[in-house]
């Protein structure tokens, strides 16, 4: 797939019509929040309106998000009706979504399915994974498999099965393998950018007008481990 970059640095990995996909940097915020920080969304609303020569406010619709210190794969509604359409892909889970993770310990096993009871933390803005179903506890699951080592990390490659916060890092810490650069999971030190190593890496999703499967990847980021994949 070619790969756009703009003035803002945006990588749009794909577009059509009706939806853009982008692939997110370290930091980048999806949606506007109380930082105030320039966010991914008005980003590409910004790209459309100057490739298209559009007149008047560009719409945009925000499908999904991402947490602010991972990378990866970012679709955002061109229309209305694609946004409908996705959000409810979303929602009944027709989605396929697929993570990689650079993890310091090799897990217990090369792939496994893991089965958690995740309870969200609003006040510091964290899950925590449980055995056995708890009190406000979200049944949680995903797949994993070991797909690359370095001498120091374990590569993996992530299936959600559900949508949960934190899913991915609250679970891998759980089975003692916390996502490096991942201070809030248990990681040993920071990441320079004050990014972890978690990347949305591909979605396949039923594309809202055209009513077939569209895959979608996202190439890693420049970095000496992601870099030992490609």
């Amino acid at each position: 797939m070619k790969i756009v970059s703009t003035k803002d640095n945006l990588q749009v990995i794909y577009e059509d019509n009706h939806l853009i996909a982008v692939n997110k940097r370290v930091g980048d915020i999806v949606q506007g929040d109380q930082t105030g920080d320039k966010p991914l969304s008005e980003v590409v609303k910004e790209y459309i309106k100057q490739k298209y020569d559009k007149p008047g406010e560009v719409y945009l619709g925000v499908v999904h998000r991402l947490d602010r210190p991972t990378t990866g794969l970012v679709v955002f509604a061109k229309t209305s009706k694609a946004l409908t359409r996705l959000n409810e892909s979303f929602k009944n889970r027709e989605t396929q979504k697929t993570y990689w993770a650079v993890v310091k310990n090799v897990p217990p096993k090369l792939q496994d399915t893991l089965t958690h009871y995740l309870v969200r933390n609003p006040k510091n803005n964290t899950s925590k994974a449980h055995d056995k179903e708890v009190v406000e506890s979200k049944l949680s699951s995903l797949t994993y498999q070991i797909i690359g080592k370095t001498n120091h990390y374990c590569i993996l490659e992530v299936d959600l099965h559900t949508g949960r916060h934190h899913q991915i890092r609250a679970q891998l810490t759980k089975v003692g393998c916390p996502i490096k650069g991942d201070l809030k999971y248990g990681a040993d030190r920071s990441n320079p950018d004050g990014g972890i190593h978690l990347h949305a890496r591909k979605l396949t999703v039923m594309h809202p007008v055209q009513k077939t499967p569209l895959t979608i990847v996202a190439p890693t980021p420049d970095d000496p481990i992601w870099n030992t994949m490609k």
